[in-house]
């Protein structure tokens, strides 16, 4: 019974084995959280200059942009250069854009495009660090354990879902935008000087220079694969459509009469959902059809975000939205996995960094969509229509490439980890 049990939590074994790993895992763990900081403060702090949906869903198209051109360079960058000095550099960035956040946050009467320039800077920096950090994790924990390395990534992210969210609501509430956005600082700080711990990382085979050419070279590997581009497309119907964050406040404020608070929860809550299915992953690394587990857990995202929206109860909302993170915790570490081992490492950094554009580029583009519509019909029409058209988009994806449903894991055992 016991062994039963243990079966059910997320797999421990790659935090164990690696040491490089286990850097890599703290260095997550603060800049994650020092993530949601930002994703929280800044809508908030747009909507109450503003008090309009459409200038928070503006938020998505100005980090959009930047998210798309810097993601594919940073791909291409991640495989001809150490990719520890990537991650490195990139968490100092962060650190002077969140200064500026203060110095904004500081004045009497804060200016609105600092937030959308900060943001849009915010965002080009996670689109170099998303495909270094991809690239880098094989080579940590080997194929065997990859799986479970992912599943472990995910629920940290998800604790910091969980709890950075509700942190920052609470804190904006008591301390003010300036304080939280002088934390967020810090907890960037402490991620870059752990992950310098870090091995240096080059790229096998000594890399490939950063140019035209090698950025093509990871198109055409990408325009011959049919199912990678099936995890890209599953992943944007999901987050263009289904994903209405930039919702949040409106209908935290508006629809559950609430405040800071109720708007830090629900941006918490699909987090608090992904860490309980993350947690209890342990049965994830033997999953077969995972190709066809994609698609179950992101038609489930669509029904429980349409019911969202239908919701006028705080409590049912969290448990929706939960639900909804549960669902999308599964779909992401198949669809990682499957992204990770059906590519060589040389070209890993341009195909992951292409990945990220869709992973980041994905939600931004439906804060645009969720607010614009909003703006245009109602905060329910926006909710519920999206949340219905990424049940039916991923449906009609799964018909017209059928390799994603068909798709089942190799064989990795035997495999060597990394001690």
């Amino acid at each position: 019974m016991r062994r039963r049990i243990g079966r059910l939590f997320v797999d421990t074994t790659p935090l164990q084995r690696s040491a490089e790993y286990r850097w890599h895992f703290g260095a997550l763990a603060f800049s994650w959280l020092g993530r949601q900081a930002a994703i929280v403060a800044i809508p908030i702090q747009v909507f109450e200059m503003t008090g309009s949906t459409f200038s928070v869903g503006l938020l998505g198209i100005v980090q959009f942009v930047p998210l798309m051109v810097v993601s594919v360079l940073g791909g291409a960058a991640a495989d001809a250069l150490d990719r520890r000095r990537i991650l490195v550099w990139s968490h100092f960035a962060l650190v002077v854009t969140a200064g500026a956040l203060v110095l904004n946050a500081m004045h009497d009467d804060p200016a609105l495009w600092p937030l959308y320039v900060l943001s849009g800077l915010n965002a080009a920096i996670s689109s170099l660090d998303a495909p270094t950090r991809n690239s880098i994790l094989p080579a940590m924990v080997g194929r065997s354990l990859l799986p479970s390395a992912l599943a472990l990534n995910q629920t940290l992210g998800n604790v910091a879902k969980a709890v950075g969210p509700a942190l920052a609501g609470v804190l904006i509430a008591s301390m003010g935008l300036p304080a939280t956005y002088a934390i967020q600082g810090g907890l960037f700080l402490v991620a870059a000087g752990l992950v310098s711990r870090i091995e240096p990382h080059p790229p096998e085979g000594g890399g490939q220079p950063v140019g035209v050419e090698s950025i093509k070279e990871g198109f055409r590997y990408l325009r011959s694969k049919p199912l990678l581009q099936s995890i890209f497309l599953i992943d944007l119907n999901a987050t263009i459509f289904g994903m209405p964050r930039a919702l949040f406040p409106a209908f935290g404020t508006e629809v559950l009469s609430g405040d800071a608070t109720v708007v830090g929860l629900l941006f918490a809550a699909p987090g608090i959902g992904a860490l309980l299915g993350a947690v209890t992953s342990g049965w994830v690394p033997r999953v077969r059809a995972q190709g066809r587990a994609v698609v179950i857990a992101v038609v489930a995202w669509g029904a429980a975000m349409a019911g969202f929206g239908m919701t006028s109860s705080l409590a049912v909302a969290v448990v929706l939205l939960a639900i909804a993170g549960a669902a999308d915790v599964v779909s992401a570490v198949f669809r990682m996995t499957i992204l990770q081992l059906s590519i060589p490492d040389s070209l890993r950094g341009r195909v992951s960094g292409s990945y990220a554009a869709a992973v980041q580029g994905g939600p931004r583009l439906g804060d645009f969509e969720a607010g614009t519509v909003a703006a245009l019909s109602s905060l329910r029409f926006s909710i519920v229509s999206g949340g219905l058209a990424c049940v039916a988009g991923a449906l009609v994806i799964s018909r017209r490439i059928p390799d994603l449903v068909q798709y089942r894991r190799a064989d990795t055992h035997g495999e060597e980890s990394p001690q």
